[in-house]
């Protein structure tokens, strides 16, 4: 199906897959509202939308704190009539042992991870609702199923997204609004580049001397193909991962 005429936000479009996924559905006609905390990136983004005969708007936003999360959501209402298209997609993976005890690197990743989801979702029910239809899509990953050494609190965070995805596809059944959550396997993003602790760093490099890892435009052609199917159809689930990679 067309996306032309529908609005679409993605969160965390600054790089990686918020990036991908923000020109893939422009390609497809969207209005992309890009968010994210690096406004300079968001609008180097923004002109490369438009020079693809895109349309595009940005937005300067941290989805951790609950009153821009909103904030968001109601300007871009404002400023386009509407959100279809909902792509939680902001995110940050700090792997470190337990025993390590690097507290705020856990705080971090909860806010970012969850709260991040939770603060647009809560806001832009109320528009979806209004208008009968739309999609929320989440961002969550495969170390949700399979947690190894090293993931363990960005595992937990992940599978918090794949339970609050379904709890909310749940509760809006009846509302004319779709949640897919989007599972994928390794990404070849920046996520990695900050992350602390040596041993996880040691452990990244060696994966990606093994086999090679999704690019973002893969996981964005996924989020392209869950908004674009017919409002008979919810795509529920969809996992992601490098041909090569076991867990």
């Amino acid at each position: 199906m067309s996306l032309t005429g529908k609005v679409a936000v993605i969160t965390g479009a600054s790089s990686g897959i918020g990036h991908a996924t923000a020109k893939a559905l422009a390609a497809q006609g969207a209005t992309v509202v890009v968010t994210g905390r690096r406004e300079d990136r968001l609008v180097a983004l923004a002109k490369e939308v438009v020079q693809d005969g895109g349309i595009a708007d940005t937005y300067t936003c941290d989805v951790t704190d609950e009153g821009q999360a909103t904030a968001m959501i109601e300007d871009v209402v404002k400023r386009h009539g509407r959100v279809d298209v909902l792509v939680n997609n902001a995110g940050v993976m700090l792997l470190s042992r337990i025993e390590r005890g690097l507290t705020d690197e856990w705080r971090q990743m909860t806010d970012v991870n969850v709260h991040g989801v939770l603060f647009p979702t809560h806001a832009v029910i109320p528009v979806m609702k209004a208008q009968g239809s739309g999609t929320i899509v989440n961002i969550s990953s495969t170390a949700a199923r399979r947690s190894r050494p090293l993931g363990g609190v960005y595992a937990a965070t992940k599978a918090a997204v794949a339970a609050l995805s379904e709890s909310v596809r749940l509760e809006l059944l009846k509302d004319g609004i779709g949640v897919t959550v989007i599972i994928p396997g390794a990404v070849d993003t920046e996520l990695s580049t900050h992350i602390t602790d040596k041993e996880a760093q040691g452990g990244i490099a060696a994966l990606k001397q093994n086999m090679e890892f999704l690019q973002p435009e893969d996981v964005a052609a996924a989020v392209v193909y869950a908004v674009g199917q017919p409002s008979r159809v919810n795509v529920s689930e969809l996992v992601i991962r490098p041909r090569m990679q076991e867990f």
